[in-house]
């Protein structure tokens, strides 16, 4: 088998001027792998259908405008603070995979806030689902050709389309890492440790693991000496360490029992009409993802319009080179 060429499409379909993405839908499979996956374990959490909803909805707004503000402000602010507008153009790409989990996890603790709920407890679930919304984006990132590792003769290396030489397929081996997350996190939510440590071992299973990725990976600019990453990286990856030991210390247990029938007949809640509204948020949560092209903010009018003539004739896709973009 020799070097794998990648001529693969990014685009799936097209909804008026808009496109829709293999990258974006990842986000969707993974908002709606979330959603089923609270709706599963909701009862041990003691909590409701609606509540499931609005913990979907909070953690999927936070992914998508924690991924946003930290590519824009950590990896992109030469290109952005010359075109403030098109930080709201997420059709253009740019979602910092660091800025995911942080929004996602703020998300998850303005709920437990909001609703009188262990943090600890909802984030020892979310880890579960997250890891695998990060291994389909990571599979997204490689089908829209980005994030290209070091050149390499390895015979899976892979010619990607802008750039040269055959380079390690560096996004696959972080997407394999995100995936073999899972059945890690389930095996160990299996021994019903105390509150935090299946949190722990994820936040130091993503940064150790990637840690050494990132070192196959080719990048633009550094930070701090550093590839930028690599701080967030050894960060996590301390964090999970700590987070373990004073876990296993505290031996907090690991979930709140289910308030009684009683209690939850008492609050006479109408699920239908409570989430109706809440359906209606969720399915645009759903849909809006699929715009977002890749992780970087791309030059997308010019990779593009060659095999989609349709991009010509709108003003939604501007023609910036990438050059242009990184002088800015």
């Amino acid at each position: 088998m020799g070097p794998f060429i990648h001529n693969i499409d990014p685009v799936f379909g097209q909804i008026g001027a808009f496109y829709l993405w293999w990258y974006g839908l990842t986000y969707t499979l993974g908002f709606l792998a979330l959603f089923h996956w609270f709706r599963t374990v909701r009862e041990p959490l003691g909590l409701d259908v609606p509540q499931v909803y609005d913990l979907t909805i909070l953690i999927a707004a936070g992914v998508l405008v924690g991924g946003r503000i930290v590519e824009v402000v950590f990896y992109e602010w030469a290109y952005y603070s010359q075109n403030l507008p098109h930080i709201l153009w997420i059709w253009l790409g740019g979602m910092s995979t660091h800025g995911i989990l942080l929004g996602g996890t703020l998300g998850a603790l303005l709920f437990s806030r909001l609703n009188n709920r262990s943090f600890l407890s909802l984030a020892d679930e979310l880890v579960i689902p997250a890891a695998f919304i990060m291994g389909l984006g990571r599979i997204g990132n490689f089908v829209d050709g980005q994030i290209v590792g070091s050149v390499s003769d390895v015979w899976w290396a892979v010619k990607f389309p802008d750039a040269e030489g055959f380079r390690h397929p560096v996004v696959l081996y972080d997407g394999l890492k995100n995936l073999m997350l899972v059945p890690l996190l389930l095996l160990i939510r299996r021994t019903k440790p105390p509150r935090g440590v299946v949190l722990g071992s994820f936040l130091f299973g993503y940064g150790f693991f990637r840690i050494i990725i990132d070192y196959f990976r080719e990048y633009r600019i550094e930070l701090l000496g550093l590839p930028p990453g690599q701080e967030f990286n050894i960060a996590m990856s301390i964090g999970g360490i700590v987070l373990i030991i004073w876990a296993i210390r505290k031996q907090y247990p690991r979930v709140k029992p289910l308030p009684d029938d009683a209690v939850l007949n008492a609050l006479n809640i109408d699920i239908r009409k409570a989430t109706r509204t809440k359906r209606i948020v969720l399915r645009a949560f759903l849909l809006i993802p699929m715009m977002i092209p890749s992780d970087w903010t791309q030059d997308v009018y010019q990779r593009y319009s060659s095999r989609h003539p349709g991009m010509i004739d709108t003003a939604w896709y501007p023609a910036i080179s990438r050059n242009e973009e990184e002088a800015r």
